[in-house]
């Protein structure tokens, strides 16, 4: 087990030079193109793939850091460059998490490569969970699997709502309940494989923030995959299914483990949109005179610049330690995960709505970034859990 340290490793100091110097030269050039946009910025991915910032191979040198930190570090500043190219380039990490988390060595060998694509054609996967009346209550999930035995396919039937990379995906992981009478404890996660007939989507969803991920609602219609779609063993899904059928624990459903992964990671990101729009705010009123001296020696701007890089280092704090709980294999049992994604998403809002007014007029104007950043914050306390229900995760781990 790691020892827990806040002095980063020289590996750990690389990695944060190496992202961060892709986010300045790469990413934030091209941020405020892409959001005009509002497409995928294809160049920019493929540019990440050749640096190798793009492929099972990166995600699987920072999953195997043993303080769990490299991936929070690079999180945070490629989403220092833009949130929605840096989603773009991530958007992929959370399909693969669930094959990592769920599926069969084989499986991970099958499928992840495909997730990527080649370093000359990238391609994306999308992670396909929430539904139109299944968002929070992911135990209302309608979506169904039912398995044909006289072809070894499982078929599944239903929409997904608001998938990142939905429909211009090669591979979708799909949640799908496999038997509704047991709700979350029924579902299990498929891969749809490129090209599989059934699977549809009519429409580009148009974003607040995030315009340069691609995200879509996502039609299945009695999509037929293979038996070995089923990520996970299909004897082992029986067991699990009888054991819940006569009232025993489980190990939970299929969309939560993936989440469960996911949480810090995703604070780490609103960190990073949190950062850029406080050292933007920073420069600027060091720079701005008003009444004869900068703004920054009016003790409002200076408080609020003080809170903003307090409540920063404070989030980051609590992203790093459950990053390291969970690498650890440390349980969360005051629902630490949920803490950091709650904290830095509700940082990520404030701090940026603080640099908007930090710079007045010129903040409401496009040609200053920190009303993209106000745009692209919000996300952070609505998707992978919104706060409430990081809220409920908390108040019912403390309560036991």
């Amino acid at each position: 087990m790691a020892e827990f340290s806040l002095d980063l490793t020289e590996e750990q100091r690389d990695l944060r030079d190496w992202v961060h110097g892709f986010a300045k030269e790469v990413v934030r050039p091209a941020a405020a193109e892409w959001d005009d946009r509002e497409e995928t910025p294809w160049p920019v991915i493929q540019e990440a793939a050749k640096v190798g910032l793009y492929g099972f191979e990166f995600l699987a040198t920072c999953w195997g850091d043993p303080t769990g930190l490299s991936l929070p570090i690079a999180s945070e500043e490629l989403f220092w460059g833009d949130a929605g190219i840096g989603l773009s380039i991530f958007g992929t990490s959370l399909a693969v998490a669930a094959i990592y988390g769920t599926g069969t060595p084989d499986q991970l060998i099958e499928w992840v490569p495909q997730c990527f694509g080649t370093t000359d054609e990238p391609a994306v996967a999308a992670f396909c969970s929430t539904e139109p009346e299944a968002g929070s209550d992911v135990a209302a999930m309608r979506t169904r699997a039912v398995y044909d035995e006289a072809t070894d396919e499982w078929v599944l039937s239903g929409q997904k709502a608001y998938a990142t990379n939905g429909g211009i995906a090669g591979v979708h992981v799909v949640t799908a309940s496999v038997d509704p009478a047991l709700g979350s404890r029924g579902q299990a996660a498929f891969v749809v494989p490129p090209g599989t007939a059934g699977l549809s989507s009519t429409r580009k969803l148009a974003k607040l923030g995030l315009r340069a991920s691609h995200t879509a609602d996502i039609f299945l219609d009695d999509v037929r995959v293979p038996g070995r779609c089923l990520l996970g063993d299909h004897d082992k899904l029986r067991e699990r299914l009888d054991r819940a059928r006569s009232g025993q624990r489980t190990s939970g459903q299929a969309a939560m483990r993936t989440f469960e992964l996911s949480r810090p990671t995703v604070g780490a990101q609103a960190i990073g949109v949190a950062r850029a729009a406080y050292e933007y705010a920073l420069a600027y009123a060091k720079d701005r005179v008003q009444f004869g001296r900068p703004i920054i020696e009016n003790q409002a701007i200076a408080f609020a610049l003080a809170d903003m890089k307090m409540e920063i280092d404070a989030a980051r704090l609590l992203v790093w330690r459950a990053s390291w709980m969970g690498r650890n294999n440390r349980p969360f049992l005051a629902g630490e995960g949920s803490m950091s994604k709650l904290k830095a998403g509700e940082v990520a809002v404030a701090v940026t709505e603080k640099a908007v007014q930090i710079l007045g007029g010129a903040g409401f104007l496009r040609e200053h970034p920190v009303e993209r950043w106000y745009r692209d914050a919000k996300i952070y306390t609505i998707f992978e859990g919104t706060s409430e229900i990081q809220r409920l995760v908390i108040s019912r781990a403390i309560a036991r």
